[in-house]
């Protein structure tokens, strides 16, 4: 379907998202089945201005976008059944792969993952936080460190089929304030790699730019201004960040 398609014709409601704290409906436009989002069912929170998380989505997919590195499906804002709102292309993740688990203590794999954090389930058993240790994840943590992803639960990252991860549900970015909360910590203090700085540059570079003219729509001025401060400490350091501040390093839940 067109581009303009997507923006223009019929957006029709096939279900909901019950466990969303958003109004969040599936939908379709022809064929393609969509993500909407209205505006006008965000739930109020204390720390984000109102109305605002679908352009912050929006957002994330175009600095996804600058990226290169397809980490946010297309995302974009267009009116629907509930008024203007985010609506963002299904991606049908595979049910067999998991890049984020919970495993007992002593099931934590020596190859290929990364342990986070441990903690007692609801039964009061010993688990451990995971994560895959693919390029793919690690962009995803790069790009989170950019955007300042306040929300990065596991449930929030698709595993697709071919090895791909996308990351969804990324209203909560942006802030001026340092708010980074997420499942993917295991390459805490590693250095980035010659790929992730190029993605790093490219979107400071287009803060001078069409990527900077983009967001002036969706973001405020002082946001834009601490994004580009996230890039230029990232770029200087060229490694991954540590947790800082006195909130939690995670989001809770963390699924």
């Amino acid at each position: 379907m067109p581009a303009t398609d997507l923006v223009t014709a019929e957006l029709t409601l096939t279900g909901r998202i019950t466990t969303a704290s958003n109004a969040t409906f599936l939908g379709s436009i022809g064929d393609v089945a969509v993500v909407y989002k209205p505006i006008a069912g965000e739930s109020p929170l204390w720390d984000f201005p109102r109305g605002t998380l679908a352009l912050r989505e929006v957002a994330a997919y175009q600095v996804s976008q600058v990226f290169g590195w397809n980490v946010v499906p297309h995302t974009w804002l267009r009116d629907g059944p509930f008024g203007e709102g985010m609506v963002q292309l299904w991606q049908e993740q595979d049910p067999a792969q998991s890049a984020v688990n919970l495993v007992a203590t002593d099931h934590v794999p020596e190859v290929g993952w990364k342990h986070v954090l441990e903690g007692q389930d609801e039964s009061g058993q010993m688990v451990a936080l995971i994560h895959e240790d693919t390029p793919a994840l690690r962009r995803m943590a790069v790009f989170d460190v950019v955007v300042n992803n306040a929300d990065r639960k596991g449930d929030h990252i698709l595993a697709m089929t071919d090895g791909h991860r996308h990351g969804v549900d990324h209203g909560l970015t942006f802030h001026r304030d340092h708010k980074l909360r997420s499942v993917l910590w295991g390459w805490l203090g590693d250095a980035l790699t010659v790929e992730e700085l190029e993605g790093i540059d490219r979107v400071s570079e287009g803060l001078n730019g069409g990527l900077g003219r983009d967001l002036a729509e969706l973001l405020s001025a002082e946001e834009i201004g601490s994004l580009a401060v996230r890039c230029d400490r990232l770029r200087l350091s060229e490694r991954f960040p540590a947790p800082s501040g006195e909130m939690s390093a995670v989001p809770w839940p963390l699924f």
